[in-house]
């Protein structure tokens, strides 16, 4: 019988229940938009090493959850002349790729060009899921009806410290999938997978069917495996974007990815 909540999901959440639902561990890797020239040769990359979604930043001047590696990252880019137009534009470009592409940045962005404005033009990129980790759930009522009018899903964070009764309300308006936060902390690769973790992810599990994805942290097929354990799939950012940083191509990635990609599979 079908789940009901997959009559009213977006691409995004079909996608990813599909292949839960089939048993497949899932991998969304992120990337900086506009970090290198032909930046979107990583997206294929991506793809070839079996994504299930891409995250593509849209980099702010003032990343306050992100860490020293995805800040440098988004400096990069910006020193290149990168703006929420000209990466959206870069996307528009891309054909044939096949894989969910999810947004995220900081709600500054969203105010800038207005909601619908926003969602209008991301949705015209191919982009059909979004993530704004500084939007609380109290707060999201307006972006959240304007990104499904739009067919995007808006995709909402829960962390160690939320208490029960928000998580559940974060639970129920969170779209495409729930983003699991590991730590207290901003993003960055850690030498072990946080121990809160698996109690958050659990404790999210418990008030929904939607697919987790669990970030923060995740640098190795070691620990993705480990997530794997609790959460639905996992979020790979600091990992990624310091191998791009440290002057990684598209090939590199796909090998490391494929290794994570590997990982999940395993039983």
């Amino acid at each position: 019988m079908t789940n009901p909540a997959t009559l009213t999901a977006g691409a995004v959440e079909r996608r990813l229940r599909a292949r839960r639902d089939a048993g497949r561990g899932l991998l969304m890797p992120y990337v900086t938009g506009g970090i290198t020239p032909g930046w979107t040769e990583y997206l294929r990359a991506f793809a070839a090493a079996g994504a299930d979604a891409i995250e593509v930043g849209l980099p702010f001047s003032d990343p306050t959850l992100d860490g020293v590696t995805i800040q440098q990252a988004g400096d990069t880019a910006l020193a290149r002349g990168a703006s929420t137009r000209r990466i959206l534009a870069d996307l528009s470009e891309v054909r044939g790729l096949d894989v969910p592409l999810v947004a995220s940045t900081y709600y500054n962005l969203v105010l800038n060009d207005g909601p619908e404005a926003f969602c209008a033009a991301l949705r015209r990129a191919g982009v059909t899921g979004l993530i704004v980790p500084d939007l609380p759930v109290h707060e999201a009522d307006e972006l959240a009806d304007v990104a499904a009018d739009a067919g995007i899903d808006l995709a909402l964070l829960a962390s160690p410290s939320t208490p029960q009764p928000r998580l559940a309300e974060i639970a129920r308006r969170s779209r495409g999938f729930v983003y699991a936060v590991s730590l207290m902390g901003t993003t960055g690769e850690r030498a072990v997978l946080a121990a809160s973790a698996a109690e958050l992810t659990g404790r999210v599990r418990s008030v929904t069917d939607r697919p987790v994805l669990l970030g923060f942290g995740i640098s190795t097929p070691a620990q993705a495996r480990e997530a794997r354990r609790y959460a639905d799939g996992v979020v790979v950012g600091a990992a990624v974007m310091r191998r791009v940083l440290d002057g990684a191509g598209p090939d590199d990635l796909r090998t490391f990815l494929t290794a994570l990609r590997q990982a999940l599979d395993q039983e």
